[in-house]
């Protein structure tokens, strides 16, 4: 069957017939397409996740793509697989984040056209990046709503073809090629860990997976505080999510496609939950112990790994992309070491005269804390003339240093007030 004949029979069928109709032959031919286009990124053991885990654990380092994410696999099979005709029009898209990029990407290999809608308040360094693949760039809006909407009227007027970040078979069968790699690498893989948020990815994962190798495990990964697929899953069909909330905003979608809803449903094992904690620890533990970045959603597989009911298995969590600002991972860094005990600010009232701020320096030194940041407030302070208020961060060993330090405090007479 060629492939335009396969698109328009795709186009007709409902969800559950493609589902069925999807073979391996439609995943190796997605290979053959990405075949030196995507970076065949390779597994790295890592001793870290595998202690956490209780199993031997292989990162697949997605983040480490040319564009910094897996999207450019299915964005590239999409376009690749356009009639000329089609080519010829042109294609768009809408997306703040790594679509966005990997849409880029693939129409300038291809030498297509592609025209991408992002909110107006878009950083600039994610607009700069997409355009330096050769799109055109339509600022619209301050939310993905208004970019959205603004794709398809101009879809309706000048006739693009639009390219679905995940609900799309041959989005769908792109992102599968993933589990091929991790599958031809490590043949006796017992489990792999997808992140999902609409679905596309852990669709094609859990697809190619299964059709390759039944018995390889497939686990999807939601933030708690997106959890579509999961609601999803308990009411047996497509639902959205009054609201979203998470640091893991490329997984922030509230409704599944219906596409990805049904291959999940046939294909994945299970589907479990990390919270926002969980996932800034991860992040932390990925830059200490292997100085790789990765975003948010990159290391949702990883938030899992400690919440794994098996043990002594072939784990491969994947790293599903890394583009993020400094300012964010700054962020979500210094939320990780707050929960760690690795950085604790707290206050105290100290009698306004000579010597009081050298004798808190010198328990702090004592107990081999290392302060960062202080702060001394005199004005700030309405019930006394006679006192000011000092405020201290300092880096720490985690919460039996800081009990050291506030017992040390304690027993020299200080009130210590925790800020965090």
């Amino acid at each position: 069957m060629t492939d335009k004949k396969k698109n328009t029979e795709a186009e007709s069928l409902d969800a559950a017939s493609i589902v069925e109709q999807t073979t391996v032959a439609d995943i190796f031919r997605a290979a053959y397409y990405l075949d030196n286009i995507a970076v065949k990124t390779k597994l790295i053991e890592s001793p870290f996740f595998s202690s956490i885990s209780g199993n031997t654990v292989l990162l697949k380092p997605e983040n480490l793509q040319v564009t910094g994410s897996f999207k450019l696999r299915g964005a590239y099979n999409r376009i690749s697989q356009l009639p000329d005709d089609e080519r010829a029009k042109g294609v768009i898209t809408a997306s703040a984040g790594n679509h966005a990029q990997g849409v880029a990407f693939a129409a300038q290999k291809l030498g297509v056209k592609a025209v991408i809608c992002m909110p107006a308040t878009t950083p600039i360094l994610k607009v700069e990046a997409t355009r330096a693949y050769g799109a055109e760039i339509v600022l619209h809006g301050d939310t993905f709503d208004d970019a959205f909407a603004r794709s398809l009227e101009l879809q309706k007027e000048k006739g693009y073809v639009y390219i679905h970040p995940f609900n799309d078979l041959n989005v769908i069968l792109g992102q599968g090629t993933t589990a091929k790699e991790i599958i031809d690498d490590c043949k006796d893989v017992d489990a792999i860990l997808v992140p999902i948020g609409g679905g596309g990815f852990a669709s094609g994962v859990a697809l190619a997976a299964k059709l390759v190798n039944p018995h390889v495990k497939v686990i999807g990964v939601e933030p708690a505080g997106a959890a579509c697929m999961k609601a999803a899953f308990k009411a047996g069909k497509v639902t959205t999510l009054p609201a979203v909330d998470t640091v893991a905003d490329g997984c922030a979608v509230k409704t599944p496609g219906d596409l990805t809803y049904a291959f999940c449903r046939k294909y994945l094992d299970d589907v479990v939950t990390v919270s926002e904690m969980e996932i800034m620890s991860a992040l932390l533990s990925l830059i200490e112990k292997h100085k790789l970045v990765a975003e948010g959603a990159g290391v949702l597989s990883l938030a899992a790994l400690p919440k794994l009911k098996m043990r002594n298995k072939k784990v491969v969590p994947i790293i599903s992309g890394g583009n993020i600002d400094i300012s964010t991972i700054s962020a979500l860094i210094d939320k990780a070491l707050i929960d760690r005990g690795r950085v604790f600010c707290f206050g105290v009232m100290l009698p306004d005269k000579p010597g009081q701020l050298l004798a808190v320096a010198q328990i702090l030194a004592d107990t081999n804390a290392n302060v960062t940041k202080l702060e001394h407030n005199q004005a700030g302070v309405t019930d006394s003339f006679k006192k000011v208020q000092l405020e201290v961060t300092c880096e720490t060993h985690g919460e039996e240093h800081i009990r050291t330090i506030i017992s040390a405090l304690e027993k020299a007479g200080y009130d210590v007030s925790r800020v965090y």
